[in-house]
């Protein structure tokens, strides 16, 4: 039985890459001419969509700002069988494009992620470096993901990881949540070496070190909250019996010492965050069912999806 050709799709969200775009759908379609070149305009305010257009690529729109709005959207309305997801400011290497496809192929995996190495020394900031490793670090930490560039762009996609996939995040917590998606789904996955370079003069980058560090590190604890809920609430549950013995073992002394509780207001309320504690540790107990209930329908629908095996390599 002779393999099915691969429908390959790659798709690029874009905002203000007039200067980049160009190159990009071009070393794209050189390394892969078979493929479908999306670009999803996302209210850039140059000429990014008749750049892109003008160099061959299927422009489409998007007009809810943010590039976890953008992904969603390309989810969406992309039919294809291999997704190769890149960003558009030329930083990373579209030669390899067709080996990671084939790796994909080959192994039967649903993700396989590019790991940036710099070429040139301001390639990759030293600010987003130790960003990515902290943020990437306390992943790994909650959810045991086994990657060293979390944050990466380049992503080639199986179909039904893509289709499998339900997401909030709207700005840069998109890449957070591709990567505990396939964690949590148990799907298989790795991450190969491709190189990372300079953007083109003229190009500027979008990521706020510092905002959309913060905007991730919220969509980590979102993700625990929602995906480790026993974690996430017995942590709170730590915090405020912590509280609450602290505050009420001086009291507790006293009475042993006196027989009187002199300090009622401080009685009361270390044994109301006593209280909360538990509530919060039941909380987290009973989330923490119902999530596992959530994890086997999610699970189901991902299996329904035929894999990447079979499938005819570029």
């Amino acid at each position: 039985m002779s393999a099915t050709p691969a429908r390959i799709a790659v798709i690029i969200p874009c905002y203000n890459e007039e200067v980049a775009i160009a190159q990009t759908v071009a070393d794209f379609r050189a390394a892969m001419p078979a493929a479908d070149i999306y670009v999803y305009d996302n209210n850039s305010k140059d000429g990014t969509a008749q750049r892109a257009r003008e160099a061959g690529a299927i422009v489409r729109t998007e007009p809810r700002q943010g590039k976890g709005n953008v992904v969603r959207r390309m989810f969406a309305d992309v039919e294809a069988d291999v997704y190769v997801l890149v960003d558009g400011d030329d930083t990373y290497d579209a030669s390899v494009a067709p080996d990671l496809v084939a790796t994909l192929i080959d192994g039967g995996y649903d993700i396989v992620s590019g790991r940036r190495v710099a070429t040139a020394k301001d390639a990759y900031r030293a600010g987003h470096v130790l960003g990515n490793k902290l943020l990437t670090g306390l992943t790994a930490l909650m959810f045991r993901v086994k990657l060293l560039d979390m944050l990466s762009g380049y992503r080639i996609m199986s179909r039904r990881f893509v289709k499998s996939f339900p997401f909030t995040a709207e700005g840069f917590g998109i890449e957070t949540e591709l990567t505990v998606h396939g964690v949590r789904l148990l799907m298989p996955m790795i991450e190969v070496d491709t190189k990372y370079k300079e953007r083109p003069e003229g190009s500027v980058s979008k990521l706020s070190t510092y905002r959309d560090g913060f905007r991730i590190l919220f969509t980590i604890a979102s993700l625990v909250r929602e995906e480790r809920p026993a974690v996430f609430f017995s942590g709170i549950f730590a915090i405020l019996a912590l509280i609450s013995i602290a505050m009420g073992v001086p009291v507790i002394l006293q009475f042993l010492h006196t027989h009187t509780v002199p300090r009622l207001p401080t009685a009361l309320l270390a044994t109301a965050l006593m209280i909360l504690a538990f509530l919060a540790l039941a909380s987290g107990m009973i989330l923490d069912t119902v999530t596992r209930g959530r994890w086997e329908l999610k699970r189901i629908a991902y299996l329904s999806i035929p894999g990447p095996q079979g499938l005819k390599k570029p």
